[in-house]
């Protein structure tokens, strides 16, 4: 089975990583992580598509693949594959998002590549916006970006949310309720593990992607859960 898809990014880094990497050394370490982080994620892609267990699809950038952690196995997302096969619920995963990835480019790379699967996914989850806060300029156009990413995905994804009550990054997080208030999206707020960092000191590491692991686990058990309506609905002789 051919997948005509790269987990890698199109662009060359800027000037600040290029910047960051001759400064902080643990910055060059975790870049190394990107390729082949990326090839394993095409490898586990192929093999997804040839299975037939319910298809959860992921959008993101460097978080979703896992950067930063000793082995994308260690990701917050195969830390969630796992514990929810640990309450039985299982998933094949099929990971389009890549390292430098922005809001920008979900709408226009990774859910049109979501759109070309010949399954329907059950299950959609989106993590981005880390690399728009840090640029000026993508930063002040990260609300309206966000708003079209909402606007394309699918019904029911599940969208995460970080921890801020100011800035632009609160504005996104509102936009984000907002459509979930609107039966749109699932918003997921997100908590990061205080000091739980990569040697970048931008990334999460295992014990940081484990907290996001949490959150997600928990957000997609619920929406799992049958509303007390239909248990009501579906409990013998009533």
């Amino acid at each position: 089975m051919t997948f005509e898809y790269s987990n890698l990014s199109d662009r060359s880094p800027g000037w600040l990583f290029r910047l960051a990497r001759r400064v902080l050394p643990g910055v060059g370490l975790v870049e190394n992580e990107i390729k082949p982080y990326a090839a394993a994620w095409t490898e586990r892609n192929l093999e997804a598509l040839a299975s037939a267990d319910p298809l959860w699809v992921v959008l993101g950038d460097s978080l979703s693949q896992g950067v930063g952690a000793s082995a994308i196995e260690h990701g917050w997302v195969l830390q969630t594959q796992r514990a929810l096969a640990g309450q039985g619920v299982r998933y094949r995963i099929v990971n389009l998002s890549f390292s430098g990835a922005r809001v920008s480019d979900v709408s226009s790379r990774q859910i049109p590549a979501l759109a070309g699967l010949s399954a329907a996914p059950e299950l959609i989850t989106v993590l981005i916006g880390s690399n728009d806060i840090i640029k000026r300029d993508l930063r002040a156009q990260l609300p309206e970006h966000y708003r079209a990413m909402l606007s394309a995905l699918p019904a029911g994804a599940l969208v995460a949310t970080v921890p801020r009550t100011r800035g632009v990054q609160a504005e996104v997080n509102r936009i984000v309720q907002e459509a979930a208030d609107a039966g749109a999206v699932v918003a997921v707020p997100l908590h990061f593990a205080a000091g739980a960092r990569a040697p970048d000191h931008f990334h999460p590491d295992d014990t940081g992607y484990a907290a996001l692991a949490d959150d997600f686990t928990a957000a997609i058990l619920a929406r799992r859960r049958p509303s007390q309506t239909d248990a009501t609905r579906e409990a013998p002789g009533l």
